[in-house]
């Protein structure tokens, strides 16, 4: 009797045992391979032009005339991924000193000579490449860089030879428009106010440019 109950029990398990065993499999899969749901995220590409043109557009802090709206061209050549090369031109309208304002009478500049011009060629090198993530779907690549150049300025019918330097940030909107933030510092020696001094005005300015 025993040995009939055993080999019922036997025969029960081998026939059994496959579906068992594709059970467990079953399960052992659904384990280790979960259905993940992929983010799509449209990146933008950057283009493989190596020249960009831009605008800008912001303000300029002239010592002792104080801040006014400054306005300008780029171009820049992009040797390397990381190297570029950027020449400016700029202009802006400065103010009166306090001095002026508090004499009443006295006008140490024609209004011709208030104007303010700048141009430049500079060495810019990008540090920190990256990406900002707007939403879910959509990312933009970016570029923190630093520049450093030197030019001319023309302010009070005089011309001055400057130094600039400063710090960016470039977001690439498409493969071929690119948004640019930056601050640039201008330096150079004047005697204006009868006086030599050496002056650092300071540029903030936002501007767009397009690859070609």
């Amino acid at each position: 009797m025993e040995t009939r109950f055993q080999r019922i029990f036997l025969a029960a398990v081998l026939a059994l045992g496959p579906s068992l065993a594709w059970a467990e499999r079953d399960i052992l899969e659904d384990i280790a391979s979960p259905e993940v749901e992929r983010r799509h995220v449209k990146e933008s590409k950057l283009d493989s032009e190596n020249f960009e043109l831009g605008v800008f557009y912001g303000l300029f802090s002239v010592e002792d005339f104080g801040s006014n709206p400054v306005m300008g061209l780029t171009l820049a050549y992009h040797a390397t991924e990381r190297v570029f090369f950027e020449a400016a031109y700029g202009v802006t309208e400065t103010r009166e000193t306090s001095y002026e304002l508090l004499s009443g009478s006295v006008a140490l500049l024609t209004e011709d000579e208030r104007e303010y011009r700048y141009y430049n060629l500079s060495l810019g090198y990008n540090l920190f490449p990256g990406q900002i993530y707007l939403s879910e779907n959509w990312t933009f690549n970016t570029n923190a860089y630093i520049i450093a150049g030197a030019g001319n300025t023309t302010f009070a019918a005089q011309e001055y030879f400057t130094y600039n330097l400063g710090a960016g940030l470039r977001l690439y909107t498409t493969d071929w428009l690119a948004l640019d933030i930056s601050m640039r510092g201008h330096v150079f020696t004047h005697e204006l106010l009868g006086r030599e001094v050496q002056v650092n005005n300071l540029e903030a300015r936002m501007g767009v440019s397009v690859f070609f």
